[in-house]
């Protein structure tokens, strides 16, 4: 019986702690949206102590550092954004944009053709990218 209990406590427990763990996200990006993105800002990392492999809310991290013009702390979430989830679209333009920023065209180009094998729901950015890209090769060359 006592056994049966500490399961069900247990259980109770684990339900509330991903409850939580969802609000703060859906809180957090409610502020984003709204534009209040220093409150925003501490959901999103309360959320990681709860959920350390949350991607999204890294990635809204590395956006609101963008706006706050931090590209040190926006590349970091960036690049832990795409260390858990590979394939986000978004976080790999962000990146290919930083890099473009940065004038490094081999590795933009290198992370185009990444961008190509995985996108779905952006591939409409490929051909901006590819023109940028071909502009500074073009400036480059003469």
């Amino acid at each position: 019986m006592r056994y049966l209990i500490l399961i069900i406590t247990f259980s109770l427990f684990s339900l509330v702690a991903k409850a939580e763990k969802n609000n703060y996200f859906i809180e957090a990006k409610d502020l984003f949206d709204n534009e209040k993105y220093e409150e925003s800002k501490f959901l999103f990392y309360r959320n990681i102590v709860y959920n350390p492999k949350d991607a999204p809310s890294y990635l809204y991290l590395a956006k609101i550092f963008k706006i706050e013009e931090n590209k040190r702390q926006e590349e970091k979430n960036i690049k832990t954004t795409l260390l858990l989830d590979s394939k986000n679209e978004e976080a790999m333009y962000l990146l290919i944009d930083m890099e473009l920023e940065r004038s490094n065209f081999s590795k933009a180009d290198e992370l185009s053709k990444n961008f190509k094998k995985i996108c779905v729901k952006m591939c409409e950015k490929i051909p901006s990218i590819e023109s940028r890209i071909k502009d500074f090769e073009r400036k480059d060359a003469s």
